[in-house]
């Protein structure tokens, strides 16, 4: 027997170059191609007569073969081989593109059973390239369940099929993870059951309650994980903090905190009192005032002796919060440093040394903060900002460069608390869930393409006013996607065709980091006034000089990515404004864009994309540090979700320590699992 952790070239017929095929699907082991689910099922079980078939309606029928197969050779590339069929209903012409194998294989006189479809033809109905199989041989296309997989270039589904069948009968399936208890209380089928009826399932019945059993298990190993998570944090003790009195930090602000700021510092000051490690989400629209709640934090703990790190995903936000705070916390004699990557060696050389000797109470930086050069002499408060940018894995590594030390994470991106829930259920959440006095709203509004001159005298005016424009587009070159405007086409219009006197620049991911670093400090420097951009720019850009975003091809982003967007302006004192264009003329669409020209509040709009576009689309291509769910739909299967996460609940309090196969399985699951979470973020 094979090993369920064997690369897929021990299966026959898999070479390196089908190995090269299916690893484009994140196909590597034979447990991969036994967990590649199928996306549906076709119910071909059901024979009907000739005369049944319905138009465009595929159907399995019993025919005999009452002609000789004729191939012709039409040109270069295409043969076709025509044959007609019939049974005591009726007849009916098949014909077969570059078909050798029909050729040979259709026999004059004898019965086979096809699966397809007919069409019209000149008045007459016919079917083209039908699969077929005699009726003594066992059901493989037609006469069964057929799972249909998702694929990609060079692998069929009959391809799929064949190895995955082939995997299952040369390996044990994944071993079993839910405990008896849980399969018995909601119905769940076992896994040596479950893991070969979803993909050869003897009925619409039995698929269903296979991937009703992959979902729940997702689920179920997903929030166990949370679950041991919280329960090993609850183990976990720290030196409740004896000076929380934050009367300097407060006078040393040019601003009274809101009520909500008010309440997530309260929070956290409970969390530092209480004799354990703190992990908490402060989750809050853009604009909201998060980064001073993180700075209460750094304060606070700075003042009881522990050094505070705090890691942005990008060099630009990382610099933004450094001289933002800077100017904030030297007066309170608080040292902080700034450690990125693309600091000289030198530079980095000596920060690293004064965070390991103490000289440096607060770094603020980037994934450079995670290297193993860097080393902290007490590290005790972790902030992550812009959290749905990194995974557990990351939080845990630089956490582990202090003792079990506090942890706050941030995030910008209004999440529905149904996500929430399983996104951060190994956290505490504090929201900030209004605006500071005088942050503006922007103006937004849903143009056509017709509006295009207008679009454009409004950026000049923009720029005659001293401001400066933002322009997203959807794709970074031409013919990525249909229809959608590309970053580098359009910036080179805008410079070239439509405003040869302003200065345009372009900014996309595919881009050197050192280029888009430099690319958007000259933005904000004020050096350009449009700057062309991918959703690269969607969190931490900080311009307060634009007041204008335009997003082309509104259609093609999702509320909150849109929201996120558009909180890029209205960030310093003159009236702001979000244009969004689309060619779209569907009215659900138009309707949820409209959704968005509505209202400023974040939390909405993420209700109402949760609902509209589900979850697996809510962060567009950022993969926001969830699981990579094979089978499982967030957006429409949340009554599992809530089953799984009771029951993992239950078990993690009644067994969840006790050495059984199934506990063993599940924690070897749930590392898994959060490892390939982490392979999405990096």
């Amino acid at each position: 027997m094979a090993k369920l952790s064997d690369p897929v070239t021990v299966l026959k017929g898999v070479g390196d170059v089908r190995a090269k095929q299916l690893a484009q699907r994140n196909i590597f082991t034979l447990e991969d191609l036994i967990c590649h689910f199928p996306r549906g099922y076709e119910d071909r079980t059901k024979l009907v007569s000739i005369s049944q078939l319905e138009a465009d309606q595929p159907a399995c029928f019993r025919a005999m073969v009452m002609n000789t197969p004729r191939m012709s050779h039409i040109r270069k590339g295409l043969d076709l081989t025509r044959v007609q069929v019939a049974d005591t209903t009726g007849r009916l012409n098949l014909t077969f593109f570059n078909s050798k194998y029909a050729a040979e294989q259709l026999t004059y006189g004898r019965e086979y059973v096809f699966y397809g479809a007919i069409s019209g033809d000149f008045g007459g109905y016919s079917m083209t390239n039908p699969v077929f199989e005699t009726p003594e041989s066992g059901p493989v296309t037609t006469r069964r369940i057929l799972p249909v997989y998702p694929l990609t270039a060079g692998i069929s589904n009959a391809v799929m099929l064949r190895l995955v069948r082939q995997a299952l009968s040369v390996c044990d399936p994944p071993p079993e993870v839910l405990p008896a208890s849980v399969r018995q209380m909601y119905g769940i089928l076992p896994a040596d059951r479950a893991y070969y009826a979803i993909h050869e399932p003897a009925s619409m019945a039995e698929a269903e309650l296979a991937k009703k059993r992959m979902v729940f298990e997702e689920f179920f190993v997903f929030s166990a994980g949370l679950a041991l998570m919280r329960a090993s944090r609850a183990e976990k003790t720290a030196q409740p903090y004896a000076d929380c009195s934050l009367e300097p930090f407060y006078q040393a602000l040019p601003f009274a905190l809101t009520g909500a700021q008010e309440r997530a510092v309260a929070d956290i000051l409970a969390d530092f009192r209480a004799g354990a490690p703190m992990n908490r989400l402060i989750q809050g629209d853009v604009g909201s005032g998060k980064t001073m709640v993180a700075a209460a934090a750094v304060y606070c703990a700075v003042k009881n002796g522990d050094q505070a790190a705090l890691m942005a995903p990008t060099e630009i936000l990382a610099e933004q919060h450094y001289r933002s705070l800077a100017g904030l916390f030297e007066p309170l004699g608080i040292r902080m440093a700034l450690l990125t990557g693309s600091m000289p060696q030198k530079q980095k050389r000596e920060i690293r040394q004064a965070l390991a000797d103490g000289t440096v109470d607060f770094a603020v930086g980037t994934h450079a903060l995670l290297s193993d050069a860097t080393v902290f002499s007490r590290l005790g408060l972790v902030i992550t900002d812009e959290q749905h940018r990194f995974g557990v894995a990351q939080r845990a590594r630089l956490s582990a460069k202090g003792s079990d030390p506090h942890l706050l994470v941030m995030s910008a991106t209004p999440i529905p608390r149904t996500l929430a829930l399983l996104m951060y259920g190994d956290l505490d959440v504090s929201v900030i869930d209004e605006l500071p006095p005088g942050r503006q709203t922007v103006d937004t509004f849903l143009v056509s393409e017709s509006y295009r001159p207008r679009i454009n005298a409004f950026i000049r005016k923009q720029v005659e006013q001293g401001h400066q424009c933002f322009v997203v587009c959807p794709a970074v070159e031409e013919g990525e996607e249909l229809g959608m405007k590309a970053a580098s086409v359009w910036a080179q219009t805008l410079q070239q065709t439509v405003f040869p006197d302003l200065r345009v620049s372009l900014l996309h991911g595919r881009m050197k980091g050192s280029e888009k670093e430099a690319t958007m400090a000259d933005f904000a420097a004020g050096n350009a006034d449009v700057l062309v951009a991918t959703t690269v720019i969607e969190v931490g850009v900080d311009v307060p000089n634009a007041t204008l975003m335009v997003i082309e091809d509104a259609d093609r982003f999702g509320l909150s990515q849109l929201h996120q967007l558009r909180g890029r302006v209205g960030r310093g004192g003159s009236k702001s404004y979000c244009i969004l264009t689309t060619r779209n003329r569907n009215q659900e669409t138009l309707q949820r864009l409209k959704a968005l020209c509505r209202t400023n509040d974040g939390f909405r709009i993420a209700e109402e994309d949760l609902r509209l576009r589900g979850p697996g689309d809510f962060f567009g291509t950022q993969q926001s540090g969830l699981p990579a769910f094979r089978v499982a739909d967030l957006g429409m299967e949340m009554e599992t979700l809530k089953q799984a996460q009771s029951a993992s609940a239950q078990w993690i309090d009644s067994s969840g320590t006790e050495d059984t196969p199934e506990a063993s399985a599940l924690r070897a699951r749930i590392g898994t699992l959060f490892q390939r979470a982490e392979g999405t973020m990096n």
